[in-house]
């Protein structure tokens, strides 16, 4: 009998783990971008984020592009300038159904990648890193 459980449980657990790897393996596949932005997966969303000179838009979804409302959202983005090794804060504020925007005083060049950290009401936080932003000339 405690042989029987034993395989039982070996059997479930095998089970189960097989699950998560699928899921897993789903979400690494490359994010497409709806907006014309720079797509990834970060948790449970899809984050893009459509980068100008001085202007960010970041848009909300869920895995199957469906849109994640971000009204009392809280987000930030970091830009860095790789090669002047310098850093600007902007915060996101929530501007439409899935939207969050940011304007600050900084241009991207070929060096450049932005960090957001995103907070939704009652959910867990997250972060992506976005990089590079432009192609090289």
């Amino acid at each position: 009998m405690r042989h029987l459980l034993g395989s039982f449980v070996l059997c479930i657990t095998l089970l189960a783990s097989g699950h998560v790897g699928a899921h897993s393996a789903k979400h690494a596949e490359p994010v497409k971008s709806l907006h014309g932005g720079q797509s990834l997966a970060a948790g449970p969303y899809h984050l893009e984020l459509v980068a100008k000179d001085g202007d960010l838009l970041l848009y909300v979804t869920d895995h199957s592009d469906k849109p994640i409302p971000t009204e009392g959202a809280k987000a930030k983005a970091t830009i860095q300038q790789g090669f002047e090794n310098a850093t600007t804060q902007v915060e996101l504020i929530p501007t439409g159904e899935n939207q969050l925007k940011g304007t600050g005083t900084f241009t991207l060049n070929p060096e450049t990648g932005i960090i957001v950290f995103l907070k939704l009401p009652g959910r867990d936080a997250h972060a992506a890193r976005f990089t590079p932003l432009k192609g090289k000339s």
